[in-house]
């Protein structure tokens, strides 16, 4: 809170180097869950203060997040200690605070459960076999992607695309400055299928490269309809049509498609590790409770005047998820809708491990709004309602002590199992057995590709199709992102 930047600077040395010393101290002279929460939390403070030494983003914004960080990490701890220190006076025993935990665990648990079922049916397709809508009362529909260096997988997805039997079809293509010349040819290829060519530019410098191809693509379509994805995308001949009427018979004006994710058997790491987890994220939480529907940005139908009325593009340059303020801008008026992809439907999605990687690494902090204390609370969050209940059930066999404090960590287990089990089963339309076993590995990946998002986010280069996308993100200064 010092008013001058490089005192501030001046300060954050010592500070940093305090903390550091401080939290090695209480952990060594208590060892004890308390002490380990803390000091974690204070790992948090010395990246905030790191962040602050690095001076790679512009100054009106890191003085406004530092302090908004060490407001709410200082109050974390704040709040710990007291905590802590109302158990000692109050005499409550450690057994009794750690059945507190297990049934605030069960609690949580079950919640997320009755959250995740409830959205696993409302998102169900809708019976479309009874809306045989005639050819000339469909309305027009543009297909948009931006592509960029891209090969098999884009002439996939076209390839797929062409054998739709939508009347009323437009296919719309960006090659977004590639740096390879089989993009465009692959594109140019298609022209006597009518696939449209449009040439991208280089992004501004208040631009996500991928926000500024929407909009061009956008300017472009025709269609009452645009659906924007991306080429790791399949379609059936029947997909667009199948989308359309879903459209028509729900009244939306946006629909956001949970597609297929297709099964590399090639592939030695287990995919059930990556895309559920995501999936989980948008569909085990209360979403509605902060008016933050869930969105996939895989493959989303929106209507014209929607993104218009919105604002466009314009209106999320910077935003790594642009789908979400459309998905909220339709919801208003209850025209947003988060749909599965039945075998009617039949949209798939064909993408790696790698690169479901980097898009979890990629999309992860932004959408905690690259904020730290954010990050410390969904970690502390799957540590505690994932972790913790196996760490109850380990230490009361071990120790003997509670067939109560063993019977609720199971039954919180059980349910968190049945609830990604689901989420999974909706992955892959296929049951895997291995997900009852994944879980908590699955958390944990989870957890530490969070941080390294934050990491990479804060401190380093995040690249997407070869360009450094913490410039236009994260307010990096360009002069420091390019020394870097």
């Amino acid at each position: 809170m010092v008013p001058y930047q490089k005192l501030r600077r001046i300060l954050a040395i010592p500070v940093l180097i305090g903390l550091a010393i401080v939290s090695i101290v209480i952990i060594y002279g208590h060892l004890s869950v308390p002490t380990i929460l803390l000091a974690c939390m204070s790992a948090y403070r010395i990246c905030n203060l790191t962040r602050l030494l690095s001076a790679r983003l512009q100054n009106r914004y890191l003085n406004r997040v530092n302090v908004r960080s060490s407001l709410w990490i200082i109050g974390l701890q704040t709040g710990l200690l007291l905590l802590w220190q109302l158990s000692n006076w109050w005499h409550i025993s450690t057994y009794h605070l750690w059945i507190t935990l297990a049934y605030a665990n069960l609690l949580c648990a079950l919640i997320l459960l009755i959250t995740t079922m409830r959205h696993l049916r409302t998102t169900r397709v809708p019976q479309l076999s009874e809306l045989a809508t005639a050819d000339r009362d469909l309305p027009t529909v543009t297909v948009a992607i931006p592509a960029r260096d891209e090969t098999n997988d884009l002439n996939d997805c076209l390839q797929s695309l062409l054998t739709s039997n939508y009347p009323k079809l437009e296919i719309i293509v960006l090659d977004d400055c590639s740096q390879n010349k089989h993009t465009p040819e692959i594109i140019r290829s298609f022209a006597q299928d009518g696939v449209v060519f449009v040439q991208g530019k280089a992004p501004e410098a208040n631009w996500l490269a991928k926000n500024q191809a929407y909009q061009r693509l956008f300017e472009e379509s025709n269609g009452e309809f645009i659906v924007f994805c991306g080429v790791d995308v399949r379609f059936k001949s029947d997909s667009i049509r199948q989308l359309v009427a879903a459209m028509l018979h729900k009244n939306k004006t946006m629909i956001s498609v949970i597609p297929q994710n297709l099964l590399q058997s090639t592939t030695r790491q287990d995919l059930t590790l990556l895309q559920p987890m995501r999936y989980a994220w948008e569909l085990a939480l209360p979403r509605k409770l902060f008016r933050r529907p869930p969105v996939l940005s895989t493959c989303w139908i929106i209507k014209r005047e929607i993104v218009e009325n919105a604002g466009g593009f314009g209106a999320v340059s910077r935003s790594i998820v642009p789908e979400s303020y459309f998905a909220h801008a339709s919801a208003v008026h209850d025209g947003y809708s988060f749909m599965q992809s039945d075998a009617a439907m039949g949209i798939t999605s064909n993408k790696s491990v790698n690169e479901q990687r980097a898009t979890t690494v990629r999309i992860r902090y932004p959408q905690l709004h690259r904020r730290m204390e954010l990050a410390l609370i969904v970690t502390l969050f799957e540590i505690a309602s994932v972790m913790m209940p196996l760490a109850m059930i380990v230490t009361a066999l071990m120790s003997h002590i509670s067939l109560q404090l063993t019977t609720v960590s199971c039954i919180s287990i059980v349910m968190l199992i049945v609830g990604y089990s689901a989420v999974v089963r909706l992955t892959y339309r296929r049951w895997l057995f291995r997900s009852i076993l994944l879980l908590p590995v699955a958390a944990m990946i989870d957890a530490i590709l969070l941080n390294y998002s934050m990491i990479r986010y804060e401190f380093f280069s995040v690249f997407w199709k070869g360009r450094n996308i913490c410039v236009p993100v994260m307010y990096v200064m360009e002069e420091s992102s390019q020394d870097s």
